[in-house]
């Protein structure tokens, strides 16, 4: 039995980063659930504007949010309308949050309550392109779930997904596996294709890897795309 691990937690401070980092002070629980809310809230709002990463930095008074998207206009709106609104509807997601979490009497939350209502902390969104969609795991793996979603084979989707991601001359390598009942059938199962190189023990190696679920009328099928950059020595 293989023991499986998740490739970007096994090369955390090797090659790769934390997605959230920074400041957190005697705040560390709050601040922690804070980041997986606001992360869960920006995909679901922003399903359509192929999101790639969010990044969360903290500082003292100060929560910096960078979003990589192949589509940042669909973020930005007119005029910087779209990084405005969504200021907002992230202030009021904590603000609802923390006083719905306020115990009778507890002064604290009560505290913390006021502070977001009260703007005591800055919020600031980056937006970062992304030019090349087919370099990226996580929107490889939204088109492949798209596709699958509008019934097209699950066996041509793979093979267009290495041909499209192996066209560009920094992938070395590229692995896609689905699961579950495929096209329908009976009984689940799991299939996967590969091409190039994938060297998945070696700690340098910079792959990028997503998962992702297509939402079907006969179930849930599950995609995971593995893509292979090359070694990094720093």
């Amino acid at each position: 039995m293989g023991h499986k691990v998740h490739p970007k937690s096994f090369r955390i401070k090797g090659v790769e980063d934390w997605n959230v980092r920074g400041f957190y002070g005697a705040n560390m629980p709050r601040y922690l659930e804070e980041d997986f809310l606001i992360k869960d809230f920006l995909r679901k709002i922003l399903v359509e504007a192929s999101v790639s990463n969010i990044e969360i930095e903290h500082s003292a008074n100060k929560l910096n949010i960078i979003i990589e998207s192949a589509r940042p206009g669909l973020i930005i709106g007119r005029g910087g309308e779209g990084i405005e609104s969504l200021k907002k509807m992230i202030v009021k997601k904590m603000h609802d949050k923390v006083f719905s979490s306020a115990r009778p009497g507890g002064a604290k939350e009560t505290a913390l309550a006021r502070a977001w209502a009260a703007g005591a902390r800055e919020i600031k969104i980056d937006i970062k392109e992304i030019k090349n969609p087919w370099i990226s795991a996580m929107l490889v793996a939204q088109w492949a779930a798209q596709q699958l979603e509008k019934r097209i084979p699950f066996r041509q989707v793979m093979k267009m997904v290495l041909d499209r991601v192996m066209q560009n001359p920094e992938i070395k390598g590229v692995r896609i596996e689905v699961s579950g009942r495929l096209n329908g059938v009976e009984i689940a199962r799991k299939e996967w294709l590969k091409q190039g190189r994938l060297p998945r023990q070696t700690i340098r190696a910079d792959i990028d890897y997503a998962q992702c679920e297509a939402y079907c009328t006969y179930g849930v099928i599950g995609i995971k795309v593995w893509i292979y950059k090359g070694e990094k020595f720093t």
